[in-house]
């Protein structure tokens, strides 16, 4: 299921598309401003941002601008009363993958997002949980623009758990994923290893990203998130 996160200040509008696209599947996560939306896809797995640019703390498309230099790439698409060539062409220029104008045909809507996701999903190369960036194409790790300095046992470890946060990974599961078909795979095994990453990720213990659970596994955490 894709998720998507929907920015827009007026909540009539908000709740129409929040109820548009789920009526065909999708996840919708509703915001009125932009307040808590790097938390959100710090926490989330954002597939594409509706964002409105009227906005009452921030005009939108400088938002999104915002964000992308610090490594957010979800795709975007501006929904929008702006809608003079100028309008639409500095949307493009701050980060647009599509740009729909108000009024809008709920019909446009759907059939654009259904194509922008096509045409985007698969494509994004950062993932980001709390603080850590993972950036796909140099295959590395960043906290706070800081490189991460890993072993590929380590790298494959956090990559699996990032991916798979807020969701409880049995020692088992890690042994099959991360090590596969080594011979070295006693539950002792992962222990020593995700006590490694730990001092490395973080080494005053102080950011607790990592919680061991007795008997079952481990968990990368992520706060609740409410708008």
């Amino acid at each position: 299921m894709y998720t998507i996160l929907t920015v827009e200040d007026d909540a009539d509008i908000l709740e129409l598309i929040e109820y548009t696209l789920e009526k065909d599947g999708y996840d919708v996560i509703g915001c009125l401003d932009t307040l808590k939306v790097e938390q959100i896809l710090d926490e989330e797995n954002i597939n594409l941002i509706l964002m409105d640019r009227n906005l009452p703390n921030v005009e939108g498309s400088l938002f999104i601008e915002s964000i992308r230099k610090k490594g957010y790439s979800q795709p975007v698409i501006y929904l929008t009363a702006k809608d003079s060539d100028d309008d639409i062409l500095e949307g493009f220029n701050r980060g647009a993958d599509d740009y729909i104008t108000k009024p809008f045909h709920l019909d446009v809507l759907k059939a654009r997002v259904k194509a922008v996701l096509k045409r985007t999903v698969g494509e994004i190369d950062i993932l980001k949980a709390r603080d850590i960036v993972y950036k796909a194409n140099s295959k590395r790790f960043y906290i706070d623009d800081v490189q991460i300095e890993l072993t590929h046992l380590e790298h494959d470890l956090l990559l699996e758990l990032i991916k798979n946060k807020d969701v409880l990974l049995s020692r088992d599961l890690l042994l099959d994923n991360v090590w596969g078909d080594s011979l070295d795979t006693k539950p002792k095994t992962v222990n020593v290893a995700i006590k490694r990453l730990k001092s490395k990720i973080d080494p005053t213990g102080e950011k607790d990203y990592i919680k061991s659970v007795r008997s079952e596994g481990y968990i990368f955490t992520t706060d609740g998130v409410n708008c």
